[in-house]
């Protein structure tokens, strides 16, 4: 697939650039000391699972395609996260980096307009 190709590509509802730019972003943000925190980390694996970078998926630990998960895929990680959330035995570490997958899954989906 061509580059120009591959950035028509829709992940969940938002154009590939899009949520390449928020990974970059967030990514470099995250390299940081000082930034470096358990929800930025839970939002950058989870635009890497969702840009069809990672082996396996943030929340559920499904092995990773190579591809752009389907929507299905990606309200599917969504949900397990939301069901971590719920999760009073979570740690509160634990919890931010789920809160960091959830919130970048819900922008992906277009569940919430403003990206972590």
């Amino acid at each position: 697939m061509d580059s120009e190709r591959n950035q028509d590509v829709l992940v969940g509802t938002k154009p590939r650039a899009q949520v390449e730019a928020a990974y970059q972003r967030l990514e470099h943000k995250a390299a940081a000391p000082g930034l470096r925190t358990p929800f930025s980390l839970g939002a950058v694996a989870a635009y890497e699972w969702a840009l069809g970078r990672a082996a396996e998926a943030p929340v559920t630990g499904a092995a990773g395609t190579g591809r752009v998960p389907s929507s299905h895929l990606l309200t599917a990680e969504l949900d397990a996260a939301v069901v971590q959330l719920g999760d009073p035995t979570q740690s509160a570490e634990g919890a931010a980096h789920v809160r960091g997958v959830h919130d970048a899954l819900a922008w992906v989906c277009g569940l919430i307009d403003e990206r972590p």
